[in-house]
């Protein structure tokens, strides 16, 4: 593996593993050391093939496929099942696993309304729960929640989606004070708009206006937000907790005036 082994001797367990985003985190930070265990629910293939990919370039990794995280037991199998694989430890848990439906808000369904609360939110509260429980018991850990710009900024039909991710960073900094006296750590990344295969074709409108309003002139890339996670769940952040860090090249800093 290449990498500075900032994360040498962790374990690591990353939500969603199956997709894009996902995948760039766990190489990124089993590139860094980590062993990595894989959650998926569905794209098992997908997230097989990431973890081969791993194993090719010297790193440790597991699939833990199923596990429905809309379902409060089924987070703290998963944790417990990461944990077990790992040893019996867990240093580090990325809360990646989400979904951003698009939808208006007349119309909407108060079920529609929490199926998107449920998968993005109420999946982090258990997982990080389960998570902290063992952390505390191995002297420590940290965890990070993938969230979003739009916490901060709303899209139009993204109304449930940026509820969630706005209440997944405040979630953060709550849990950050409550399990730092256990040396847990929790913080957030928030993605700007991430490459994948075929976005251009799909929103070429939508591309175009992200290029024009970053400092950077491009789209994200999975791997920035790997580098992200790597960071802090690595020694070198191990005084930032409670903290929100917004990766989109600067789009945030456009004026809107």
């Amino acid at each position: 593996m290449t990498g500075h082994g900032l994360l040498t001797g962790q374990v690591a367990l990353v939500t969603g593993a199956g997709g894009g985003l996902g995948r760039g985190i766990a190489l990124r930070l089993a590139e860094e050391g980590a062993a990595v265990a894989l959650h998926c629910r569905t794209a098992v293939t997908s997230a097989a093939e990431t973890a081969a990919r791993i194993k090719e370039s010297g790193g440790e990794a597991v699939v833990l496929a199923g596990a429905d995280l809309t379902d409060e037991d089924a987070c703290r199998g998963l944790v417990a099942q990461a944990a077990e694989w790992g040893g019996g430890r867990l240093t580090a848990l990325v809360n990646n696993a989400g979904v951003q439906p698009v939808q208006e808000l007349p119309g909407m369904t108060a079920a529609e309304w929490r199926a998107v609360l449920d998968t993005n939110v109420t999946s982090v509260f258990a997982c990080t729960q389960a998570a902290a429980e063992l952390m505390r018991e191995n002297g420590g850990g940290s965890v990070t929640h993938i969230a979003s710009v739009e916490a901060r900024l709303p899209a139009p039909a993204h109304a449930h989606y940026c509820a969630s991710k706005a209440a997944v960073v405040m979630h953060a900094r709550s849990a950050a004070l409550e399990y730092g006296p256990w040396g847990v750590r929790v913080n957030t990344v928030s993605p700007g708009l991430i490459d994948r295969e075929g976005l251009e074709e799909d929103w070429p409108e939508g591309v175009t206006r992200w290029r024009r309003a970053t400092a950077t002139g491009r789209l994200g890339r999975p791997e920035d937000i790997g580098d992200a996670c790597a960071w802090l769940a690595s020694p070198l952040a191990s005084w930032v907790t409670g903290h929100d860090l917004v990766v989109d090249g600067g789009a945030s800093a456009r004026p809107t005036w």
